[in-house]
């Protein structure tokens, strides 16, 4: 980890947003300086140009055809020398006419060969003694047969003057612009980041025990806001998981020790008695049945755990759902005989999908069990195979009293009873629907449940077809 991700959010934001800001500060200030420097040669150029003018103006040529200027001592106008300009003209071969004395001899660029380049755009040039100028040169004719190359030059020493001090305010504000900035946007930081600051303090006092409290809100409609909307959702989910584990662990602890219990009450009965070897048998065969009902409880138990675990691999094949559902009422055939009711599968033979055939059938043997455990005596039980779209459906119909509506979106929960006295009295532990619901689930289907108003309840399985 970087020094940088270990610092506060707070100040990784303020680093970052003073080091875009100088970063911005400074491409800014470059480009002012390059264009104030632009326009500080473009002004000398154009003040050059005017002024090589003005010397044309005084240029003449004598009787004798000797150089003659007008204003004093050959400069350019009046008090030109205290301006700092520098002139030199050149005869068309090449000889050197007039040269102004602060040259001290020393030449403004080389000697020009011929005149017919016509003008010399301004441009900078080092005298040997390490003064820099710039130059402009003109070819001036005196008369048809006379021409002349004046040049004229000027120290930029005034401008990289003004240049450097315009750099150097840059350089002063500039740093203490981004020291202003940082400090004011460290302070911003500071007041934006104060909600964060109470929903850490606050999350941080929440405990299992305290899952109900959520963190305040101050604007729902901001980052910040939508932060704290999502992990008080969080939290509802985690108060719901603790309140389902907590039911859960309840129901388990007293499903095992409702069996545990009716086995410890058998033996001690049977060991305090004298019986028969029938007496005896009668006593074992309970303790055999409380036995299984516990053994089917810790299978169950042992499913839901590894289904929440995610530990079972599906393999899938095609499965036929109208042989399945005959094989699921085939495992039912002597409990419904028992209550003398009737299972009838009906529908599309052909009707496949592609499932983990022992998962589907689990599926398939609690919704049909748990028909026959809720239809009357005598009842009718009828499991239908079709297709609707792309999907293929097995219905479970029972002749049951139904489900009160109350109850319906609460049947697939564990240990969820809608008649707690009479599913214990038949053996159930409110786990059949959750375990079945789970199985079509992995397999990307819906289980949903119907009433109608005769009575009775459908139990619908719809499961994406195999493709032939």
């Amino acid at each position: 980890m970087s020094r940088f991700t270990r610092t506060t959010l707070r100040g990784r934001l303020t680093l970052l947003y003073a080091s875009l800001l100088a970063a911005a500060l400074l491409l800014y200030a470059g480009g002012a300086s390059a264009f104030f420097l632009h326009n500080l040669f473009e002004q000398m150029d154009s003040s050059l140009d005017r002024d090589v003018e003005t010397v044309e103006g005084v240029l003449s040529i004598d009787a004798s055809g000797a150089l003659k200027i007008s204003a004093h001592d050959g400069e350019a106008g009046h008090g030109r020398h205290d301006q700092g300009y520098l002139l030199e003209v050149w005869s068309p071969g090449g000889e050197l006419l007039y040269r102004t004395e602060q040259l001290n001899g020393q030449p403004l660029g080389p000697v020009p060969a011929n005149l017919a380049t016509g003008r010399q755009r301004a441009h900078s040039l080092q005298l040997p003694s390490g003064m820099r100028v710039r130059v402009i040169g003109r070819v001036h004719h005196m008369g048809r047969n006379n021409p002349l190359m004046v040049r004229l030059a000027v120290s930029e020493e005034p401008l990289w003057h003004e240049f450097r001090e315009m750099v150097s305010i840059l350089a002063i504000g500039l740093p203490v612009a981004v020291l202003l900035v940082a400090f004011t946007g460290y302070l911003v930081a500071a007041r934006a980041l104060k909600p964060v600051d109470a929903m850490a303090q606050r999350a941080s006092r929440i405990t299992a025990e305290q899952l109900n409290e959520r963190l305040q809100i101050e604007n729902p409609n901001d980052e910040l806001g939508q932060l704290g909307a999502a992990f008080n959702t969080a939290l509802a989910r985690l108060e719901l998981s603790f309140d389902q584990l907590q039911r859960f662990t309840a129901d388990a602890s007293h499903e095992l020790r409702t069996p545990l219990t009716a086995i410890k009450s058998v033996g001690e009965v049977s060991l305090g008695m004298v019986g028969d070897a029938n007496y005896y048998r009668d006593a074992i065969g309970s303790m055999l049945e409380e036995a299984n009902r516990l053994t089917h409880l810790v299978d169950s138990l042992l499913t839901m755990a590894r289904a929440d675990g995610g530990r079972i691999q599906l393999h899938r094949t095609g499965v036929n759902l109208f042989e399945l559902a005959k094989e699921a009422c085939g495992l039912l055939d002597v409990l419904a005989e028992e209550k003398q009711q009737t299972l009838q599968v009906e529908g599309d033979i052909h009707a496949a999908v592609l499932a983990d055939r022992t998962i589907l059938r689990q599926a398939i043997v609690n919704l049909v069990h748990n028909a026959v455990k809720f239809s009357p005596e005598s009842g009718s039980i009828r499991i239908v195979v079709g297709a609707a779209g792309k999907a293929a459906v097995i219905e479970v119909h029972d002749s049951g009293p139904g489900i009160p509506p109350e109850h319906r979106a609460h049947i697939f929960e564990r240990f969820y009873r809608v008649d707690k006295a009479r599913a214990r009295a038949a053996g159930g532990a409110g786990l059949g629907l959750s375990i079945a619901q789970w199985a079509v689930a992995i397999h990307g289907g819906t289980i949903e449940v119907e009433c109608p108003p005769g009575g009775g309840s459908i139990f619908r399985v719809s499961l994406a077809a195999q493709q032939v």
